[in-house]
């Protein structure tokens, strides 16, 4: 894909910040794919496109009237339905706003593209992870479920925390404390408060955990599958899993997604011992 540096070629009048008067149009491009977009959706839910809420815009692109591709762009930089032309403006905007993000996440395709032309300006990325495969579950798990696992509760924030970080230390390969630990705690709290964590606790200690990122009333998105060190190799996580996926379907939404790195040859058996299946693949491009 060519592409001209934003400083010498017109933006296009087709892309513009989306608003609170563009959730019911956007929210109808992404409800074509409810599971591969249940992020942004989960975002335009939280903050109905206000940018003070938002934390960053969600770009959208035009054709005549017609909205037909958006780019979150946060923390995260999400592509939905981005066509060629729609990646090259939303490029645009990125280096024009001297935005900067911690990822770049989504459809393999559409980020592969994105990366190409914002890896100049942003990279190189401290962890390339291109071929993500992206799983469903839209039925009970093919494992029987394990029954201490639970929803943790907000005020059990000291028992996860620990638990957290170490998972995120492995996971992403940075310490989220590295810089203060206010904003990571924050973010657990979040997910307690919302009942999104799940945990077996074994003599005050997490040895097994799973909480939703985010989630819709269609679909929602596993993340931070973590077991205990000491345990792993025992069995333990394809009934916990179950246990965490019974419990999601039945409170949250029907549809429970995921996506893990295709190296992770462990955690690919334990998901398709659960019953998941690969219905697309994603990219991660961590900076």
């Amino acid at each position: 894909m060519s592409h001209t540096a934003p400083q010498s070629r017109a933006l296009t009048t087709r892309v513009r910040a989306l608003g609170p008067g563009d959730v019911p149009a956007l929210n109808a491009l992404l409800d074509r794919d409810p599971d591969v977009n249940v992020f942004v959706r989960h975002r335009v839910d939280q903050t109905g496109l206000q940018e003070s809420i938002l934390g960053g815009r969600v770009w959208g692109y035009h054709e005549g009237s017609e909205l037909v591709s958006a780019c979150h762009a946060g923390a995260n930089v999400v592509p939905v339905a981005a066509t060629p032309a729609a990646i090259e403006s939303f490029v645009d905007q990125l280096l024009l706003d001297h935005h900067r993000a911690a990822s770049v996440v989504g459809p393999r395709e559409q980020v592969a593209d994105l990366w190409a032309l914002l890896e100049p300006a942003w990279g190189p990325a401290r962890s390339s992870r291109p071929v993500q495969p992206f799983l469903r579950l839209q039925q009970d798990p093919a494992v029987a479920g394990d029954a201490r696992v639970r929803r943790l509760a907000i005020d059990e924030l000291e028992l996860l925390y620990p638990a957290s970080v170490a998972m995120f230390r492995e996971e992403v390969g940075v310490d989220p404390e590295a810089h203060g630990s206010f904003n990571y705690r924050a973010r657990v709290a979040q997910l307690l408060s919302l009942g999104w964590a799940f945990a077996i606790v074994q003599d005050d200690t997490v040895v097994f955990k799973a909480e939703v990122g985010a989630a819709t009333t269609r679909a929602c998105q596993i993340q931070g599958v973590w077991v205990h060190p000491e345990l792993r190799g025992t069995g333990l996580s394809a009934a916990a899993l179950a246990s965490v996926v019974e419990q999601v379907r039945a409170s949250i939404a029907p549809s429970v997604t995921l996506y893990v790195n295709d190296h992770n040859h462990a955690a690919r058996a334990l998901y398709a011992r659960v019953g998941f299946e690969q219905v697309t693949t994603f990219s991660s491009y961590l900076l």
